[in-house]
């Protein structure tokens, strides 16, 4: 029986994105596994089990305080927790609004308020936001509500009730999580750890292809006009996670970095235009 390493690497969302990262980290460490999905855990446990590392899981619904503070106890209990990574999230081309917000934007600031206080000091955190968060400016006033208000009333902020559709939901979550995260940093230094976010364009997963499947005219146009001209890969998420949550890089905190193959800047240059 291998021996369980009192180092914690801690994932919420137990994706393919997520899972690269962890990877990536996780030699000499325990990684704890959270998902709503029971079934995405067991296969994301055993396949980490193969890999040869040590794996614990809890099931955890993302959008709820309660089941999120058990999660964090649990990792407590474990050991040290050096790293915290969020990717939990909801698509918008499978699901309505409200999902949306309660797990994207509400979901994620809850997560950040209560893992700022279990993460060891010199630790890191990561939340996986998204390019949508770049690709329409939003009211300052609501920006700054999105990124100081107590995760609670997040929901009921006028600008988030009237939302209507499930893409502007996506983008407010996402813009919510960069803002935040940049308020938040501020927190976690105040317990000697670091927070950052990535924001990922289209990322080839399964639940990318859902979306290009549902959208193929609109993906296409997007990923032919970025100077890139093709989608990214899990592993190159993985790469500039790992970057930013290495202990070698602890003058980076509060800050977002853009992975996109450029769609944001054939945007500004009027290369590409957002449709809808």
């Amino acid at each position: 029986m291998l021996k369980q390493p009192k180092e914690i690497i801690v994932l919420l969302g137990a994706g393919q994105m997520g899972l690269k990262i962890v990877q990536r980290l996780a030699s000499n460490h325990t990684i704890l596994l959270g998902d709503i999905n029971e079934d995405n855990l067991a296969r994301a446990k055993e396949g980490l089990l193969d890999a040869g590392f040590v794996v614990e899981t809890k099931i955890v619904d993302g959008s709820q305080r309660e089941s999120i503070q058990a999660f964090a106890d649990y990792a407590q209990s474990l050991g040290e927790v050096t790293n915290y990574i969020h990717t939990a999230g909801v698509s918008p081309n499978m699901a309505n609004p409200q999902p949306i917000i309660d797990v994207d934007l509400v979901g994620t600031a809850i997560a950040l308020e209560i893992f700022r206080n279990v993460i060891a000091p010199g630790g890191a955190g990561l939340v996986i936001s998204s390019q949508a968060g770049h690709m329409f400016p939003l009211d300052p006033e609501l920006e700054r509500q999105l990124a100081t208000v107590p995760a609670d009333q997040l929901a009921v902020l006028p600008g988030v009730k009237a939302i209507d559709n499930s893409g502007l939901a996506y983008g407010v979550a996402k813009r919510a999580n960069i803002v935040r995260v940049q308020h938040e940093a501020v927190l976690w230094g105040d317990h000697g750890a670091r927070l950052n976010t990535v924001s990922p364009g289209v990322i080839i997963t399964p639940l990318a292809r859902h979306e290009l499947a549902a959208q193929p005219e609109a993906y296409g146009e997007m990923i032919e006009t970025s100077p890139a001209g093709r989608p990214g890969t899990p592993d190159e998420v993985a790469a500039a996670a790992e970057f930013l949550l290495d202990p070698k890089n602890s003058f980076i905190t509060g800050t977002d970095l853009l992975i996109d193959g450029g769609v944001i800047a054939a945007m500004a240059t009027g290369r590409y235009q957002l449709h809808g």
